[in-house]
């Protein structure tokens, strides 16, 4: 195989029929990050998180008013409805809620489907997807039901070539993450505020979520077993008050435009914290700040980035010696992510293992679509196409993400699926040649029994089919 196959079908997102295959794969990698577009046009008509947040306000308003989820009345609410006309009211609400969801997704889902479809920089925008998945917040939750998209758009495209320190607060201080992992209203027990409710015997007591904590360091840093929970409520700690504008009224907090990062010093937690065997005095926003950029910069988050990373591009087990290059040079720059990079697409094991990598269904659809430009895509049936093969975009279920290995993805049901949505996409891709198509794809890559199967088809169509489905295209 090829390393300009390898650089297009792996570190890129698919050949393009159009394109000439780079004579200098590792050059054409690296120089895509001068072409990459953090906010490309296609994203300028989407709303942002601070929209979303307005939204996600009014539905608890509305559900407050028709007395869904048991939410209590705030002030400056109307009366809630009764009887029949609740009942209505919230059929009616349910129904436009759903409907406004189905569109704001849609079109969130289809702008990154146009980037990666295309965009000039296919390895930049797999890195975003990767960094997205690193970062997963699942839209199956009310508060991030139409948030996947302003996160990815607004957090991390913005930071895949700088620091990853910077990437981090950006993700965290994002009402995405805030609101998925329940951090917006995170109070200190001992805060000015919580303090104030224990004097009124209020019913409802301000309380302290560790959830966006843990995450961080189990998923974002550090990795499963190398924190302890004490390490976990000291973060948590440092947390409260990360709050965001247009989730809470006053007098409660400090005021701030909708969906922007606000910190509330009343909420915070008064008092030094420790985290991973550091000491961080009291300093409001500032405590939990040095946290992350420590936590950015530890031996064990360039470890766990290197190995992800590594199993992303690489292979499922990627090499020990190429993941030890890797930590090192993101160390030795101060947590740059380009070091990161350059390490990996300048490594030898990179270009050694040809179709080490099975594509997942994202994978698959985005090159089925770069591979059958003559589709017209994307539209909503590459949308529902994915939910169809199992990885719906930003629905993992979890804050793990989607798993990156054969295992999860290879499996016979799965693997029928594909083959029946190939047959679908085939037929929409009207004539032509598919041997000349197979030989534009997949340069260098292409065996002599898969090319005999492909000519062999009784139509266009079925030849088409079956070279997206093939060992060849399956795999990157």
């Amino acid at each position: 195989m090829s390393n300009a196959a390898i650089a297009l079908n792996r570190f890129g997102l698919g050949a393009r029929p159009e394109m000439a295959a780079p004579a200098d794969p590792q050059g054409w990698l690296l120089g895509q990050f001068d072409q990459f577009d953090p906010r490309p046009a296609v994203l300028s008509g989407l709303p942002g998180g601070a929209a979303m947040t307005l939204q996600y306000r009014q539905n608890l308003a509305a559900l407050r008013r028709v007395g869904i989820g048991g939410l209590p009345r705030q002030p400056g609410d109307p009366e809630p409805l009764k009887g029949p006309e609740a009942e209505a009211e919230a059929n009616r609400y349910q129904q436009e809620r759903r409907q406004a969801f189905r569109q704001a997704y849609g079109a969130q889902v289809q702008a990154r489907l146009a980037m990666a479809i295309s965009g000039p920089a296919p390895f930049a925008e797999r890195l975003v997807h990767f960094w997205a998945n690193h970062f997963a917040i699942s839209t199956d939750k009310l508060a991030t039901a139409t948030m996947g998209g302003p996160l990815e758009f607004e957090a991390i495209r913005p930071g895949i070539t700088g620091r990853f320190g910077s990437l981090l607060l950006a993700v965290v201080r994002h009402p995405g993450m805030m609101f998925y992992l329940d951090q917006a209203q995170s109070i200190g027990p001992g805060s000015l505020l919580a303090q104030a409710a224990r004097r009124r015997n209020a019913p409802r007591q301000p309380g302290l979520n560790e959830n966006l904590a843990r995450e961080i360091l189990e998923l974002h840093t550090l990795g499963a077993g190398h924190y302890t929970q004490a390490d976990v409520g000291g973060l948590a700690r440092a947390l409260t008050g990360w709050s965001i504008g247009g989730f809470v009224r006053r007098p409660l907090g400090v005021p701030a435009p909708d969906g922007e990062f606000v910190f509330q010093p009343n909420w915070h937690e008064p008092g030094s914290v420790t985290v991973a065997g550091k000491t961080y005095a009291q300093g409001g926003a500032a405590q939990a700040e040095a946290i992350l950029n420590d936590l950015a910069t530890h031996p064990r988050t360039a470890q766990r980035l290197a190995e992800k990373l590594a199993r992303h591009l690489v292979a499922d087990v990627p090499p020990p010696a190429l993941v030890a290059r890797m930590a090192q040079a993101y160390l030795a720059s101060g947590g740059d992510l380009m070091a990161l990079y350059r390490a990996v697409v300048n490594a030898p094991e990179a270009w050694a293992q040809p179709l080490a990598k099975f594509k997942t269904p994202w994978d698959w659809t985005v090159s089925v679509a770069r591979a059958l430009p003559k589709t017209n895509m994307p539209d909503l049936r590459l949308v529902l196409m994915l939910a169809e093969l199992g990885q719906p975009v930003w629905r993992p279920g979890s804050p793990a993400g989607w798993p990156d290995d054969t295992a999860r993805w290879a499996a016979p049901d799965a693997l029928m699926r594909r083959v029946e949505v190939a047959g679908r996409l085939a037929g929409l891709a009207g004539g032509g040649d598919p041997r000349g198509l197979a030989a534009k794809l997949l340069p260098g890559t292409l065996s002599a029994a898969t090319s005999a199967a492909i000519a062999r088809a009784e139509s266009p169509a079925e030849g088409t089919a079956l070279l997206l489905v093939c060992p060849e295209f399956l795999r990157r």
